[in-house]
């Protein structure tokens, strides 16, 4: 994965959490299990090599 993808997923990533944050606490709630399990199926598809 090159930089460019990365610096453009944390955009994403904190462009959500900020849109997460404006909700109201049910809201929230939902969305944060929803981003949870999307970030989950990534990590799961696409693993790393260990530090």
């Amino acid at each position: 994965m090159d930089a460019t993808r990365d610096a453009d997923d944390t955009g994403d990533l904190l462009s959500t959490l900020e849109v997460i944050e404006a909700q109201p606490l049910a809201t929230r709630a939902e969305a944060y299990e929803s981003l949870h399990d999307t970030l989950a199926r990534r990590l799961e598809s696409n693993p790393g090599s260990p530090s």
